[in-house]
């Protein structure tokens, strides 16, 4: 079956292709401009206040987990070698889990949500070498829980979130579920804040300023930008968290996480920053680098890592 623009579940993070306007006819004898590709820098991998990173984290939407692997994603990981694996849309009950990942040794705890009602939709999976103190599933709202978007392990120093919030939809038809969703996630993360600092990763299902996509012009009614849906992430970080690569990077502009498989836009670098390492605003003085590890393939999504000094 033909990929559609956006996963079965949510057709789109923006309805022309993704933030990927129509392209404009070139006018004749004019060569197309050359695509503004981002270029990873070097990991840092001492914080501010002087400390090593001594904690590395991996977030992916694999957009399905079993496609993922037989594009050889495991590939990746294992070179990446993170001490966790946050995976989001792994459209995949338990039971159907490839044996390549749920026997992979170097991960020993392994933690899987998936959907109650629809399999092969949502779902999310944390992968441990070391074990959690406790590890929990959902936000503890059964409207929102059933879909499978969250895991949270505790860790002796802080809380771990990987979330895959969700999308607004083709024609915005989940928008006010959406906002719904922000309000009590939002409520859920600042109570976990309150006992532990805290790291939430994911697909967050938003760009949150014109720099995080390419054509915000076209975008803005369309879903993930959505004046609505940036507002709640706004009063995510005014709710105390800080979003870790913009903390780094705050001018650096063509750095996305999601391309659209359609229009050649990954190549074109036509995309979304929508996969995000927030931090407790206490954790900033760890904080040695976020990373966006573009040239890693196997889905439409690529990698995101976070060095931390905890």
């Amino acid at each position: 079956m033909p990929k559609r623009a956006k996963k079965n579940e949510e057709a789109v993070e923006g309805e022309t292709g993704n933030g990927a306007e129509p392209a404009k006819k070139e006018k004749k004898g004019k060569e197309p401009e050359a695509p503004i590709l981002y270029e990873d820098p070097p990991d840092k991998m001492t914080s501010k206040d002087g400390r090593a990173s001594n904690m590395k984290i991996t977030s992916w939407n694999v957009d399905g987990l079993r496609a993922w692997v037989r594009k050889n994603g495991l590939d990746w990981v294992r070179k990446e070698d993170p001490d966790v694996l946050c995976l989001q849309e792994t459209k995949c009950a338990e039971k159907a889990l490839p044996s390549e990942i749920t026997d992979m040794p170097e991960y020993p705890h392994k933690y899987w949500a998936g959907s109650e009602d629809k399999e092969g939709y949502s779902g999310v999976a944390m992968l441990c070498k070391t074990e959690p103190l406790s590890v929990t599933y959902g936000i503890g709202k059964e409207e929102h829980d059933k879909e499978g978007r969250v895991i949270t392990a505790e860790f002796p120093s802080f809380f771990l979130v990987t979330a895959y919030v969700p999308n607004a939809s083709r024609g915005l038809v989940r928008l006010d579920y959406r906002k719904t969703w922000d309000v009590d996630f939002r409520a859920y993360l600042s109570g976990l804040d309150q006992r532990k600092l805290l790291v939430l990763c994911g697909d967050l299902n938003v760009a949150h300023q014109e720099i995080d996509l390419k054509n915000p012009k076209g975008n803005r009614k369309n879903a993930g930008f959505t004046p609505e849906e940036r507002e709640g992430f706004t009063k995510l970080l005014e709710a105390g968290f800080t979003d870790s690569f913009r903390e780094l990077y705050p001018e650096q502009a063509n750095a996305y996480t999601f391309w659209t498989y359609m229009m050649n836009a990954r190549a074109k670098n036509v995309g979304w920053r929508l996969d995000y390492f927030l931090l407790s605003s206490a954790l900033l003085p760890g904080l040695c680098d976020s990373k966006i590890r573009n040239t890693a393939m196997g889905s439409d999504h690529c990698p995101i890592t976070l060095y931390l000094a905890v």
